[in-house]
């Protein structure tokens, strides 16, 4: 379903809401319509059919409607379901705000789409290992299973904010935030 009204079809469905956040998507079963030519690079851009979506209204409204099931990815309406493809995370984590110290301390980041994700129990930090380079890969779990990418300069930050802890008789570096520590990485 390469056809460029596609795009416009899927937002004549997404009902207008006067609640905040995004739509209920989790609870919509809709059938699934196929797939369309639609990515989100690494970096956060959206492509349409390999141009880039500049109009970040655009954006901020298909990412409310974007659903996770398993390793797919989906846009969802009440009445439709198409695929659509991430190249790793739909989201980024652009920027921080700490607020605190120590185990009171509270990691507030915004995404690339406006996304306002206070870090914590709900919405853990993960670090993946590349297994080849050993680089790290650092994740914030956003909303029903969706992560936001944390971009290298918010990651630095977060390294500066580090500090060590003893888990399981190895000491780790990490971070704070709503009384739940986050390792992110061996303290070597």
């Amino acid at each position: 379903m390469s056809d460029p009204g596609k795009a416009d079809d899927l937002l004549a469905q997404i009902p207008a809401s006067g609640r905040r956040g995004p739509p209920p998507v989790h609870l919509w079963n809709p059938p699934f319509c196929g797939a369309i030519d639609m990515r989100i690079a690494r970096d956060g851009s959206w492509f349409y059919m390999g141009t880039p979506i500049g109009r970040k209204a655009l954006v901020k409204l298909f990412s409310g409607i974007l659903r996770r099931d398993g390793d797919d990815y989906f846009l969802v309406t009440p009445v439709e379901k198409v695929g659509i493809r991430v190249d790793d995370a739909p989201f980024v984590a652009v920027s921080l705000q700490v607020e605190g110290s120590g185990e009171a301390q509270v990691l507030r980041f915004v995404t690339q789409v406006g996304d306002d994700v206070e870090a914590g129990a709900e919405h853990p930090l993960r670090v993946a290992l590349d297994p080849h380079s050993q680089e790290p890969t650092p994740y914030l779990h956003v909303r029903a299973n969706l992560e936001a990418l944390i971009h290298r300069n918010v990651f630095y930050q977060l390294v500066e904010l580090a500090e060590p802890r003893q888990i399981d008789g190895r000491s780790w570096l990490g971070v704070w935030s709503r009384g739940t520590f986050f390792p992110l990485g061996p303290q070597d």
